[in-house]
């Protein structure tokens, strides 16, 4: 209808110069010839005015016509231009729309290249087809802490992982991946597939775990687990389950059956409105390194590329149940406040060693167990320590573009304890707290340099708990410790291949005073002269390693063979006569399949 309205509006434009000359050339030549006649001969018109004058008559109504007829074309015109109008008009409002729901749906670039990975799509939940199964896991919503180091396929219905499914409005895919590591220590380190950093032997003092190497293999670290996205409300919801095979396992586990124990490790809901996110359940805590944004998702945080399921020594993790609330005010820049359950530790964990309670307090401050078994935690299994309040967190994290993310924050912590003393009781309540600057850049494309630095005082919980959140003096009152961790590095990504190298460490600063009612003992807390040597000063880790991948498909999964070495450090404060540190070679080769849907097969 617009391309024949257009044709003849032209034929008419074009014809119109023509008319007009005709009629102009029709009343040059006879209208004078008229004119003149008249004059002569007014009583009886001449026979040839007569017909100029019906001539001309005749022009004006087909003129008329004509001008008739282009009005209405120039009305058709102009109503085929309002409806051009309105048809820009609604494609904008939807292409606003479009970019709204993105915006609602968290659609966020992948930032870290790696090269172990499974394509996925981009983490938008859409109403069509089995492609939109497909969009509703990202990159960054899988296991592990980078995005793919080529791009993932985007688009026909080939790319469907087949163990994506469709449940009425939501789309669940499972994650996870199959898992075969191997581990050889140079001494006896007592920890299984997972280092205990706080306590590796002296040779000299350690009797044979210091003399004796050791070796093993285990499959403890697979992974099963799955991801659900929904729209609810305008809202983009994900439920989040993560679980492997490192629980605690019965005593005859290595012999025969091999049966290790499914635990829990992340399990939550996340919901996300506008520039507004709450989440609630246990997630990597909001202390943990972020790689791009502020997201729980596993695939969005640096937790390293280490095989060690217990990561890089000098890491500030935890994960925690927690509540957080995140404020996305720009695409490029979060602000997030977190409620952490607490904890309050006195070390025990990760093979650090306890603080040295006063002897007058024992079985007064934890009833039938000591200070430790009740009042703190002392690395045991308890859930029965009265913790004060939530540990506070707050992170603001801004990624200029792909290529950097920088983060920083703080973290509030409170402590409290019921002590008696002479009869009389007394509480005593303590604040601690510290802060954390992150930052993850790409200097060389493939080339990442790393550095997340933490420091505070009653924070040694969030360091793997390789250093005590206080001590605790003769009279009851609680005194946080001073302690740190870093981890500083880089990672390389070249086709299929990633390669990365990190150092980490940790430092605990001395705190003691004078236990009065033991005069052969005075010294209490962490640090002091003739402490047990495994009450750390600092603990200081070099790892190397590569991630290959041998083999990808998007619908079916990805095959990794991954190795890391790492050298150990420890130093305690009290040596005694024994050697001044105790050193650890470690190396891991690790075999992975990881399901297809799931995220890259690197870190834990």
């Amino acid at each position: 209808m617009r391309v024949f309205a257009a044709v003849l509006l032209s034929m008419s434009v074009a014809a119109m110069p023509l008319l007009a000359r005709n009629a102009g050339e029709t009343g040059k030549e006879e209208t004078p010839a008229a004119a003149s006649s008249a004059s002569a001969l007014p009583e009886k018109p001449h026979p040839e005015a007569v017909a100029a004058r019906e001539k001309t008559t005749a022009v004006k109504p087909e003129a008329s016509a004509i001008e008739s007829e282009m009005q209405a074309l120039r009305s058709l015109v102009e109503e085929q231009r309002a409806e051009l109008e309105a048809q820009r008009a609604a494609l904008k409002e939807q292409q606003l729309k479009m970019e709204a729901l993105e915006e609602k749906l968290r659609v966020t670039p992948p930032s870290e290249p790696v090269a172990a990975v499974v394509p996925a799509a981009a983490s938008v939940v859409t109403p069509a087809g089995p492609s939109a199964a497909t969009a509703a896991i990202s990159a960054s919503s899988a296991l592990n802490p980078a995005p793919a180091a080529e791009p993932a396929p985007q688009g026909g219905s080939d790319e469907v992982s087949p163990l994506q499914l469709k449940i009425g409005s939501a789309y669940v895919i499972p994650v996870g991946f199959m898992d075969f590591t191997g581990v050889y220590r140079s001494k006896d380190n007592g920890s299984g597939i997972g280092t205990n950093f706080g306590n590796i032997p002296f040779r000299t003092t350690n009797a044979f775990q210091g003399n004796l190497s050791e070796f093993r293999e285990s499959m403890q670290n697979s992974r099963i687990g799955f991801r659900i996205d929904a729209l609810v409300h305008d809202a983009h919801v994900i439920g989040y389950w993560e679980s492997d095979f490192l629980g605690n396992n019965p005593g005859n586990v290595s012999v025969t059956s091999n049966s290790n124990t499914l635990r829990s490790r992340l399990y939550w809901v996340d919901v996300k409105k506008d520039k507004w996110e709450f989440l609630g359940g246990q997630t990597w805590s909001l202390i943990t390194p972020g790689r791009t944004g502020i997201s729980p998702l596993p695939g969005d945080l640096f937790y390293s590329q280490n095989i060690d399921v217990n990561y890089q020594a000098g890491l500030a993790w935890g994960r925690i149940p927690e509540f957080r609330f995140v404020l996305h005010p720009t695409t490029t820049a979060a602000f997030a406040v977190a409620l952490d359950s607490p904890e309050q530790y006195i070390g025990g964990s990760g093979g650090a060693g306890t603080i040295t309670l006063p002897n007058g307090l024992t079985g007064i401050l934890g009833a039938n167990a000591g200070a430790s078994g009740v009042q703190f935690n002392s690395g045991s299994s308890v859930l029965t320590t009265p913790n004060l309040s939530p540990d506070v967190i707050v992170k603001f994290a801004v990624d200029p573009s792909s290529r950097a993310h920088v983060e920083v924050g703080g973290i509030e912590r409170q402590f409290k304890d019921y002590a008696v003393i002479g009869g009389a009781g007394s509480k005593s309540i303590k604040t601690g707290g510290g802060g954390f600057v992150n930052l993850n850049v790409e200097l060389l494309k493939g080339f990442r340099l790393i550095s997340n630095n933490f420091w505070g005082d009653g924070v040694g919980r969030y360091i793997f708990g390789l250093a005590p959140d206080v001590i605790v003096r003769a009279d009851g009152s609680i005194s946080p410790i001073r302690s740190g961790g870093g981890v500083e590095g880089f990672e390389f990504t070249h086709g299929k291949t990633l390669l990365y190298g990190y150092y980490g460490g940790v430092y605990i600063t001395r705190n003691f005073s004078v236990d009065t009612t033991v005069p052969s003992q005075p010294n209490i807390g962490y640090g002091y002269n003739g402490s047990a040597n495994s009450q750390n000063r600092s603990i200081q880790e070099i790892t190397a390693g590569f991630n290959q991948t041998l083999w990808k498909d998007a619908k079916y999964g990805a095959l990794n063979f991954m190795g890391q070495y790492s050298y150990l450090v420890r130093n305690p404060w009290a040596i005694g006569t024994g050697p001044e540190d105790a050193h650890l070679n470690m190396v891991f080769l690790d075999l992975r399949y990881t399901l297809p849907g799931s995220a890259p097969t690197l870190g834990k």
